[in-house]
């Protein structure tokens, strides 16, 4: 068995397709198929159930997967530890980010960890399953750090450092019948539609929990995965919604009405696993977000 064959293995497993996995390792298809092949032959079972609507893991497949990237960390950290002797750092950083969210200038940290370390590539994901898909993926090994937000307790598995606080704001349209009603309460609230984040989003779990908590139910008649948009459904009157004043650029159509409550609080965070020994290179990155961020800040209204 050579690593090479858990890295096409991996590939496959974490992509749900051959050609998908060829293309993330810069192979041709069939090169992917006779590795992955060659490997159940030497175990003696499959790997995989195929069929041409989908590609899964077999029980010997599972088994393996979290054996798999132990080996491809552990070697991973055998090259980290030559590199470093040369005085050099090498690899690769993957990191998962939520849409339109600035707070942290990725742009500018990334162009300090290449003049610091050339030899360090980086890789964004951006999820549109919210932070609960971030979270399973670093769970899963595809992620090294992410950029994301947890409300209620942090997991036994993820390592969570705070980097951004800021208040959730309700706006509605300057013609809605809120409009300078002035306080209310979530019961109010329930009798009108939302725009929200599609379930698994971190300020959908908190609001859902909010509303039951007070006893009544509401409608989410919008779901949009890229919270930066979601002013402009409100502002065309979809619906109301709990937005961090971070990304209301433009009142103008807008009014925010007092809630009396609740007081919802977004927070930003930056994650890793605790189950995955972070790569030189990943250390590297941390550290520099670190220097960059190295308290919690609030945001006001």
């Amino acid at each position: 068995m050579e690593l090479r064959h858990l890295e096409y293995f991996l590939a496959v497993a974490e992509t749900g397709s051959f050609t998908h996995a060829a293309k993330r390792l810069h192979v041709v298809q069939s090169g992917v198929s006779a590795t992955v092949k060659a490997l159940e032959r030497e175990l003696g079972s499959a790997l995989f159930t195929r069929s041409p609507q989908e590609i899964t893991l077999t029980a010997a497949g599972r088994a393996l997967l979290p054996r798999a990237r132990e080996t491809l960390d552990a070697a991973r950290a055998a090259k980290d530890a030559v590199y470093q002797t040369q005085g050099a750092l090498r690899g690769t950083v993957t990191v998962g980010t939520l849409t339109s969210i600035d707070f942290v200038n990725l742009p500018e940290l990334l162009a300090a960890l290449r003049a610091e370390h050339p030899g360090v590539t980086v890789r964004l994901r951006a999820a549109m399953a919210g932070s609960a898909g971030l979270a399973e993926q670093l769970r899963e090994g595809r992620l090294d750090v992410a950029f994301l937000s947890f409300p209620g307790p942090t997991p036994a598995d993820l390592d969570i450092r705070v980097l951004e606080t800021a208040p959730m704001v309700l706006y509605v349209p300057s013609e809605h019948p809120l409009a300078g009603a002035g306080e209310v309460t979530m019961a109010q609230l329930a009798q009108f539609p939302f725009v929200d984040t599609p379930p698994g989003f971190a300020t959908r779990t908190m609001l859902d929990q909010a509303f039951a908590a007070a006893g009544v139910d509401r409608e989410v008649t919008v779901e949009i995965a890229d919270v930066g948009t979601a002013v402009s459904f409100i502002r065309a009157g979809l619906g109301i919604g709990f937005l961090g004043d971070f990304l209301v650029q433009d009142r103008t159509g807008l009014v925010t009405v007092p809630v009396a409550d609740h007081q919802p609080q977004w927070q930003l965070a930056v994650a890793t696993a605790t189950t995955r020994r972070p790569s030189a290179a990943t250390e590297a990155f941390l550290k520099l977000l670190a220097e960059r961020h190295p308290a919690p800040h609030r945001h006001g209204r």
